[in-house]
């Protein structure tokens, strides 16, 4: 059956694999984009939806089954817009999600991020995604988070860890996170979990 999901995140290098898998499905992808953002590599077929995570406005989830929240603010950026974008947009999605009776969220979260007490360089930002983590939890709304290793360019794989097995010294390639996302938004088979993901 066709699903509508909303994908934050979608211009970036996994969230465009996230809409691909989605229209490939035959789902109705919509991709939440800041005003000026650079579309051109999305995917045929998406439908767009304005919204900047920094500032989300009520209803951007209006009409959505399921939404992935695929988004980042990058490394280039500072402890401040990380935590504007990977805390409070994805905490603040995760609330207009649940005021609009979507059924399932799905984030993108980071190997480490179940810690509450973060040490070393990407502390704030694994701070970020353990507050956002703890709020999907809480919320009351059918969940999956999944915490993939260091990311790659790499294409899909022919296995994926997932949960106790995972080696965190190990990569993940963006097609497998990408392909994970859309499999837990789409198939339940996911739901309830917080796991770790790696590429074999």
């Amino acid at each position: 059956m066709s699903m509508n999901i909303l994908v934050a995140g979608a211009t970036g290098k996994t969230g465009q694999q996230v809409v691909q898998n989605l229209i490939d499905q035959g789902h109705l992808a919509t991709a939440l984009v800041r005003g000026g953002s650079d579309t051109g590599a999305l995917p045929k077929g998406v439908n767009l939806r304005h919204g900047d995570l920094t500032d989300l406005q009520a209803g951007v989830c209006e009409g959505m089954d399921a939404v992935i929240f695929a988004a980042g603010s990058g490394s280039s950026t500072g402890p401040e817009m990380t935590m504007k974008v990977d805390r409070d947009g994805a905490k603040r999605l995760i609330d207009l999600a649940l005021e609009a009776g979507v059924k399932r969220f799905v984030l993108l979260s980071s190997i480490g991020a179940d810690q509450s007490n973060p040490t070393g360089k990407i502390a704030h930002y694994l701070n970020a995604k353990h507050e956002a983590d703890e709020h999907l939890k809480q919320s009351g709304l059918t969940y999956s988070i999944l915490r993939p290793v260091a990311l790659t360019n790499e294409g899909r794989s022919e296995n994926v860890v997932l949960g106790e097995g995972v080696d965190k010294t190990a990569q993940a390639s963006r097609a497998d996170v990408a392909f994970v996302l859309a499999e837990a938004a789409t198939t339940g088979r996911h739901d309830g979990i917080a796991q770790d993901m790696q590429s074999a």
